[in-house]
């Protein structure tokens, strides 16, 4: 059996990439994007890494992107999905990822006190 191979063209840019997903999603990761912004430090950039868009402050932040019948949030830390477990019972997660559905973003407080704590891990760690 053949594997399903994705379609979609390789973004360069978080925006190209944006502008290559359908609605609902489109909205719904333009929502999460915003959100990272408020909660990330105005150092952080952004970019595109194994092509979804992809935060960056003092190494990884959190990632996110869209599925034909998901959209999921990255946050780059499985210590951090098992932290917060309880806040994310509702939604199916796997050792690095939160999956939401693609017309209905992850509630906000939960994204921005995520992100926090992973800019948090990124500033304790030691640098090499």
């Amino acid at each position: 059996m053949k594997a399903k191979t994705n379609t979609r063209k390789r973004a360069a840019t978080v925006d190209e990439y944006l502008a290559s997903v359908n609605e609902p999603a489109r909205s719904t990761l333009k929502q999460i994007r915003a959100l990272i912004r408020s909660a990330a430090p105005a150092e952080a950039t952004e970019t595109i890494s194994y092509g979804i868009p992809t935060f960056k402050y003092k190494g990884g932040l959190v990632a996110f992107a869209a599925f034909s019948k998901h959209c999921s949030f990255f946050p780059m830390n499985a210590e951090l999905i098992k932290t917060f477990a309880q806040e994310l019972e509702a939604y199916p997660t796997s050792k690095g990822t939160i999956r939401f559905p693609i017309d209905k973003p992850l509630a906000a407080a939960l994204v921005r006190k995520m992100v926090k704590a992973r800019v948090s891990q990124n500033q304790a760690r030691k640098v090499r």
